[in-house]
């Protein structure tokens, strides 16, 4: 007895699917089908007499059968959406049954139990099934809640076998790909122990901690005055109990394990409160804090930032203003990096202030969490950095993921090569292309293992339990990153580590490495330091950072009537190569309350509006630049007459080709600009009002490419859009704002 709904329906490439249970993962698959027209009919069966005529009256199926033979003959895809532990009986019924070149398909959370099941009942392989599990669901249930749109941005795991015909694979794809879903590929025992971890075990938890606490004496009480948290972890235990009965007996094995792994670390945590050991406790706490949205960002390979910023985050930039007052800029990247890494490797706990709390930065910190270090904050720029040591690292769970930092992983890799363990250093799409070449080849030379990807680029494998060498190093190319990674491989390394610079680059690793008491001697361009003393923890204030402070200088150079104080600068010699070419342009900069803090020169820099000159820029100050050339091709797109850029080819394996990128913004713009293999040929137009056009332009994801034509607008004519400027945030959180607040009229355009 079939119970129909008539439907005119177009011509189909497929013939009938078939869905054998009508709750709401069935109904949901079934109404999405129907919906997309893939099949000439959709077919449900169900032993519930209402489920059937409502799945008809609904919309959700053509007809419903509760015959499962007749339901059966012809189908091209049969579903199977019952119950677990109803799952070895319908098969047994299904191998009886004359099914032809049926896919069969299922949507069973524990696909071992489901595999032996179909082995059984089939007698061998079946190589026109293919397992599969939507990670889906609602509150609701029945066919009433099916949803066409459930599915959609939803994982969907298929566990096919050796024996599975590619065929019947790819249709079974292809149908979930249709409802939206992001469809995944996996081996049934890996599928069962993630899902024990991931779903079953926090349900087990969510089930016992209610019942535990509802068969206590002060019941009432504990649920009269449970807060939103309680809620939240304990809402999936009004969830279906005979379903997650038959998934907890179906996955048995599975849980078990993660129970037993659960179990340990919290006799672990126990341990912990009844010994007062505040310092697990905040190990736990810390790294669970960040672990959610951190493993967020691995999966989706993609920098330390929000989701729905990651896509293409615009910035509107006006044209017109000046820049006014007094400001103080984030702080200095490099120096933020440092403080953990050797704040992380000395003995004690190490407070720092004025930490920059951008992404590159957050996956030092994260990176120093997943190797044990207990690291309190950043807040409102305060990190407490509880040291383990030079030899107190631990082997991390699984790759180091470091978002967009090239810092980050240049500098750990020299760090990582001494340690026992092995490590991969893994990051987004804009730093997996990036060289590392430069620093893994010297490093091999010391006695370190280090596999690269293909052309040298990330990731890196690097091998545990190296004897590493001291060796004296000729850097073929000036590079702060390769001496930084070579002195801290140094640490670890048998005798003396010296490294030879070509020219000056930042020197902020030997600074800071004596003011954590570790002795490092610099001899002219030479650097030198030998493994066997320790370092002990300090305190740091991070300066503001003069590559972030770079763009208010030329902001404040090229606009009309500006006067600009910026607070508290670091101006590291090795840094200052941006002040010295605006100089050399005729910029009005000078540098007063000059101090020293933490071993790091600073001072307020006040800049105020004036006519630039384009100029050859010194050979000897590009690697004192490296960073600020981005804005500094805007201030020279402003300046009257020629600029000359020669020997930076270093620009063009940054996060973008800076040289080409910035050429390209800047000709769109309406600048004549010349890129050249290690440089570029900027003409700038030279008048005090506007220059530029307005327009579109790409940043590529580069940081400070976005920030820079944000500046450009100060000198345009019409409204400047930059596209991808998701990774400003890498090194400068609320860039928009402070700009705005300085008189730069740049703002997130609203999304649409």
């Amino acid at each position: 007895m079939a119970d129909v709904m008539p439907l005119q329906r177009k011509e189909s490439t497929l013939g009938r699917l078939v869905v054998i249970g009508l709750g709401l993962i069935g109904g949901s698959f079934a109404k999405g089908m129907r919906e997309k027209g893939m099949f000439h009919e959709v077919v449900g069966v169900d032993l519930d007499a209402e489920s059937r005529r409502q799945a008809v009256s609904l919309g959700v199926v053509d007809r419903c059968e509760s015959d499962l033979a007749a339901a059966c003959q012809g189908a091209t895809v049969i579903q199977l959406a019952v119950p677990i532990l109803a799952m070895e009986k319908l098969l047994l019924q299904l191998s009886t049954l004359d099914l032809g070149d049926a896919v069969l398909t299922d949507v069973g959370s524990a696909k071992g139990n489901v595999v032996r099941a179909a082995r059984l009942a089939f007698s061998g392989d079946m190589p026109r099934f293919v397992p599969g599990h939507p990670i889906a669901g609602s509150e609701q249930s029945g066919v009433e809640a099916a949803d066409a749109t459930l599915f959609r941005r939803h994982k969907v795991i298929l566990t096919p076998q050796a024996s599975t015909d590619p065929a019947a694979l790819a249709l079974v794809d292809r149908l979930w790909r249709e409802l939206g879903a992001d469809v995944e590929h996996m081996q049934v025992e890996h599928h069962d122990q993630v899902l024990a971890a991931t779903s079953h075990l926090p349900h087990l938890l969510a089930f016992t901690l209610v019942d535990s606490l509802a068969k206590r004496n002060e019941n009432l009480e504990i649920f009269r005055y449970a807060a939103g948290g309680f809620r939240d972890f304990t809402r999936i235990a009004g969830s279906d109990p005979v379903m997650w009965h038959d998934i907890f007996l179906a996955n048995r094995d599975a849980v078990l394990r993660t129970l037993d792994a659960f179990r340990d670390d919290l006799d672990a945590l126990r341990d912990a409160v009844d010994a007062g050991d505040g310092h697990q406790l905040l190990g736990v706490f810390t790294r669970a804090r960040v672990a959610r949205e951190h493993f967020g960002k691995i999966l989706a390979r993609r920098a330390y930032v929000d989701t729905v910023r990651s896509n293409d985050l615009v910035y509107l930039a006006s044209p017109g203003g000046k820049v006014v007052g007094r400001i103080r800029v984030p702080g200095d990247k490099s120096i933020s990096h440092r403080s953990v890494m050797l704040g992380s490797l000395a003995e004690g706990v190490t407070e720092v202030e004025g930490f920059l709390e951008g992404e590159d930065a957050l996956a030092t910190i994260q990176a120093f969490r997943d190797m044990g270090v207990v690291i309190e904050g950043p807040h409102h720029g305060r990190v407490t950095i509880h040291g383990v040591g030079l030899q107190g690292l631990k082997a991390p769970p699984g790759p180091l993921y470091l978002g967009n930092s090239g810092t980050s992983m240049r500098l750990l890799s020299g760090l990582l090569a001494g340690q026992v363990f092995d490590t991969t250093l893994t990051g987004d799409a804009s730093l997996s292309r990036r060289p590392m070449s430069r620093v893994a080849k010297p490093l091999r030379e010391m006695g370190a293992v280090i596999e690269t990807g293909p052309d040298g680029r990330p990731p890196l494998h690097i091998k545990g339990g190296q004897r590493l060498t001291g060796m004296h190093y000729d850097m073929p190319m000036a590079s702060a990153q390769v001496k930084s990674s070579l002195l801290l491989a140094g640490l670890y390394a048998a005798g003396q580590t010296a490294v030879t610079e070509p020219a000056p680059t930042r020197d902020h690793t030997e600074r800071m490495l004596r003011g954590f008491g570790y002795p490092v001697s610099v001899d002219g361009n030479v650097v030198t330091l030998e493994s066997g003393h320790h370092l002990d923890a300090a305190r740091i204030e991070v300066p503001a950072d003069i590559s972030s402070a770079a763009f208010f200088l030329v902001a404040a150079s090229i606009a009309k009537g500006s006067d600009l104080t910026l607070e508290h600068v670091g101006i590291n010699p090795t840094r200052t190569g941006v002040l010295d070419i605006l100089t050399l342009m005729g910029a009005d900069i000078s540098l007063d309350n000059r101090r020293e803090v933490g071993g790091e020169p600073v001072a307020d820099i006040r800049v105020r509006a004036a006519r630039l000159k384009g100029i050859d820029i010194p050979e000897d100050l590009v690697p004192l630049a490296i960073d600020e050339f981005p804005v500094l091709f805007i201030a020279a797109a402003c300046a009257e007459g020629r600029t000359v850029l020669r020997g930076a080819e270093e620009l063009r394996v940054k996060e973008s080709d800076r040289i080409q990128v910035m050429a390209d913004g800047l000709a769109a713009l309406g600048v004549k600009v010349e890129p050249t293999p290690d440089g570029i040929v900027i003409e700038g137009k030279g008048s005090d009002g506007a220059i530029m056009s307005g327009g579109e332009v790409w940043s590529h994801g580069d940081h400070r490419v976005a920030m820079a034509f944000s500046v450009a607008s100060l000198r345009a004519n019409a409204p400047i859009r930059i596209h991808d400027c998701a990774n400003v945030a890498t090194s400068f959180p609320n860039f928009p704002g402070l700009a705005a607040q300085a008189g730069i009229r740049v703002a997130e355009e609203a999304s649409v």
